[in-house]
């Protein structure tokens, strides 16, 4: 899966929990979550529990940590999936 595949699977994961309609649309490896996209913390969690189920990854807490933007997610989802 190239880097806008994995784009585009995280902009349909966290389309149910976007505030920021725009920022949706125009979403990157730089859009941060919670700063851009007005998603809420509480929500992150189900964002990352959706994604642990789309790519079928387990994410721990340190790497759950680390996923506030759209680039630290794809990185964790990559190595996740580089490591089953």
């Amino acid at each position: 899966m190239d880097k806008e595949e994995a784009i585009q699977k995280l902009k349909e994961i966290v389309k149910p929990y976007v505030k920021n309609e725009e920022a949706l649309k125009n979403i990157n490896e730089n859009t941060d979550f919670i700063n851009d996209l007005n998603i809420n913390s509480a929500n992150l969690v189900d964002v990352i529990l959706d994604v642990e189920e789309v790519f079928d990854i387990e994410i721990d807490a340190d790497s759950m940590e680390k996923m506030r933007d759209v680039k630290s997610a794809l990185a964790v989802i990559e190595e996740k999936l580089a490591a089953k």
